[in-house]
């Protein structure tokens, strides 16, 4: 079973982590054999989450790495060797994981650095990861830099976890929507249509459009789903080429309200990203261009390229970013302040900071104005549904 726990270290920091074990007596003796103190335990119950689901896939969670990169740094931090470090966290880490984990274990007994190591995994552990664990051994701060790489982690996911979060109710409520509009089509007006032929009058505009679509739905549902399918293969297979890439990120940013919003959290993951690797030590040109990577933007991506070549030539990182298209001029305003006070780390922290807030009140105001706006749709829809169901049932009454 899985066991959640918190524990202090040697200086009185509270640690959390989660174990594998039998039970809770040998949880507690897992917890001890890292050199702390375990004050809490709680067993995690097994369901469904989107953890569960990548681990039947035989994917490493958000979640996975971040607890493994928080107990490394305990581990680290507590003076366990590497290798028994590793060793641990193998036994700890769940299924997906422990099969990674147990590759960068032979490697690094092998005599290999533990960032190439970690190098050879790519699906699990970024250019941004492998270059702060690079710098961590360059300089000798590895436990220092894994605790900021797991407290950036944990900041990032529980940002993304605010926006998925807000957008969750009105997803639901147009999927609800929609199925339900998709079974009076199907079930309920084939069977009003029959009421209606009985009757031989004339149908409403809006009855016989609605009559049009049901029919077309029951015959020809196979060709719905045909057509459907070949649409989303055909704009999955255009997503991957490169122009059409270019083309789905660029425009993107055009959504009303929901561009703005994606660009103010591309910025913030920017901004914080790069505050990382600058106070881990990491040269402003190679932290750009290891961001660059990671941003998951082509046109953004494109932008910060031009700023890393820009500055390799000599260029002052501001007046590069004042030329972007993309970045709003503050960043490259706050950037000549860092510049100027040696702080370029710490005003990036403050930015993505500032950012994140503004995003987190963004997503609160879409919210608050998706919700009337999904009504309007709502009562427009079943306004429809009503007036072509109900008014040819009218007016045959009123003939008879």
């Amino acid at each position: 079973m899985k066991v959640r726990f918190t524990a202090k270290d040697a200086k009185g920091k509270s640690v959390k982590g989660v174990v594998d074990a039998g039970n809770m007596r040998t949880a507690a003796n897992a917890v001890r054999e890292q050199h702390l103190t375990p004050i809490g335990l709680t067993e995690i119950k097994p369901g469904f989450s989107l953890a569960v689901l990548n681990n039947a896939l035989g994917k490493v969670s958000s979640s996975d790495l971040t607890n493994f990169t928080r107990q490394m740094a305990t581990m680290i931090t507590a003076g366990l060797p590497l290798t028994d470090a590793l060793n641990l966290l193998k036994i700890q880490s769940s299924p997906a994981l422990s099969k990674v984990v147990a590759a960068i274990l032979l490697d690094v007994q092998a005599g290999v650095a533990l960032s190439s190591a970690m190098g050879k995994h790519p699906k699990v552990f970024s250019k941004v990861y492998v270059a702060l664990v690079k710098a961590g051994e360059s300089a000798g701060l590895m436990e220092k830099i894994l605790n900021r790489l797991a407290d950036t982690a944990e900041k990032s996911r529980e940002f993304r976890g605010k926006i998925v979060g807000a957008m969750i109710y009105p997803i639901i409520i147009m999927v609800g929507m929609v199925v339900v509009m998709a079974l009076m089509v199907v079930l309920v007006i084939p069977k009003m249509s029959e009421l209606y032929k009985d009757f031989d009058s004339e149908l409403p505009i809006a009855t016989k459009i609605l009559l049009g679509i049901s029919d077309f739905s029951v015959h020809y549902w196979w060709l719905i789903i045909l057509f459907s399918v070949a649409f989303f293969y055909g704009m999955g297979m255009l997503i991957r080429t490169e122009s059409g890439r270019a083309n789905k990120d660029k425009y993107i940013f055009k959504i009303p309200v929901l561009g703005s919003l994606i660009k103010q959290t591309i910025v913030t993951e920017f901004t914080r990203t790069m505050a990382l690797l600058l106070s881990a030590g990491v040269p402003v040109v190679e932290a750009l261009r290891i961001v660059s990577d990671s941003i998951g933007n082509v046109v953004v991506e494109h932008d910060v390229k031009r700023v890393a070549n820009q500055v390799e030539k000599g260029f002052p990182v501001s007046i590069s970013f004042t030329e972007s298209d993309f970045f709003p001029p503050i960043i490259g305003q706050m950037i000549a302040v860092g510049e100027e006070t040696g702080k370029l780390d710490d005003v990036l922290q403050k930015v993505s900071s500032y950012y994140e807030s503004e995003s987190e009140q963004k997503v609160k105001g879409l919210t608050t104005a998706i919700e009337p706006i999904i009504l309007m749709v709502m009562a427009v829809g079943v306004g429809f549904l009503m007036y072509a169901i109900i008014m040819p049932i009218y007016e045959i009454t009123n003939k008879v």
